[in-house]
């Protein structure tokens, strides 16, 4: 089938095209290279050079008439919603929006939609917190995610166009840059690699920083692959349910990198500094449901992790 992707440049979005492509799917990727890159194209996708939030969509949509839309693009960081809710909502709110009201006019059957699971539910009582537990959020960018899921509901009931909403936990792997909640894994491995400090920040009565759920980014490609076909007008938790603190994060990368080039004893401890604005203590989601789509992860962190720095190692 034909899936327009927006983001299919980013570090997730261009995950999911390979896999998509591996799969015999037409795939069209519609990216601004705001953070995304080139060389993360796959060369059998089709390429357009374009915002989201631009009136040419529409053309895009016209010429290609995908059956699928499968939407990445976004305003992907909490600390920057906060500084700049405006921007925020331009990009992940009135973009969406431009995105939807494309597939509805060329008759798109169903959008993939890349929510939040890490930042939607906010400070959940329910902890690991599992798709039952009503979303509180807690930022501008958690907000505008919500207000999407919302839109979708709309136009389903409206004009038909089905959906499925993935709801992501903290997202790494190969190809990640140092942005949005879960940059802190390139942050690291990037600092590291330079021979640089590296900073924890946290909470006060949490001296080993904050918990979230990491989730290794061919697992992700895996639950968008299952989500073509399967999980009408649902929303699935997309994680672990594995809660690691940041200074734990922090040690098994560290020990990885120490085992192939040894660190110097300063740089094996982070400094610490106290937590940013929009950041949440905890974070961990519940994934049964996402047995539904057929899903579960795979890949556990120290795996993960080593599979990452491999291939950030190779690139220099």
């Amino acid at each position: 089938m034909k899936i327009l992707l927006t983001g299919g440049a980013g570090f997730i979005g261009s995950n999911v095209a390979d896999a998509y492509i591996r799969e015999g799917h037409e795939v069209v990727v519609v990216d601004n290279l705001s953070s995304g890159k080139l060389e993360n194209l796959n060369p059998k996708a089709k390429f357009y050079l374009l915002d989201v939030r631009s009136p040419e969509l529409r053309k895009v949509f016209e010429m290609e008439r995908p059956e699928i839309v499968n939407h990445h693009a976004a305003q992907m960081s909490v600390p920057a919603s906060v500084e700049d809710p405006m921007f925020d909502a331009d990009v992940n709110v009135r973009g969406f929006l431009n995105v939807l009201e494309s597939a509805r006019a060329v008759g798109t059957r169903k959008v993939v939609f890349i929510s939040s699971g890490g930042a939607v539910y906010g400070e959940a009582e329910e902890y690991p917190t599992s798709e039952a537990y009503s979303p509180r959020p807690l930022s501008p960018y958690a907000i505008t995610k919500f207000v999407s899921e919302h839109y979708l509901a709309f136009y389903r009931h409206q004009y038909g166009l089905d959906y499925t909403v993935l709801r992501y936990a903290n997202i790494y792997g190969p190809r990640q840059i140092p942005h949005g909640e879960a940059g802190v894994v390139a942050i690291f491995m990037d600092r590291l690699l330079k021979s640089e400090p590296c900073t924890l920040y946290h909470f006060k009565d949490e001296p080993k920083g904050m918990t979230r759920d990491y989730c290794f980014v061919g697992d992700v490609a895996r639950a968008n692959l299952l989500a073509l076909k399967n999980g009408s007008a649902e929303f699935f938790n997309i994680g672990t349910g594995v809660a690691t603190h940041t200074l734990d994060l922090f040690t098994t990368i560290a020990s990885a990198l120490d085992a192939k080039r040894p660190l110097k004893a300063e740089l094996k401890s982070p400094s610490r500094a106290a937590a940013r604005a929009g950041d949440l203590k905890k974070s961990c989601l519940k994934v049964g449901k996402a047995a539904l789509l057929g899903w579960r992860p795979e890949v556990d962190l120290k795996t993960g992790i080593g599979l990452t720095l491999d291939w950030r190692m190779s690139k220099g």
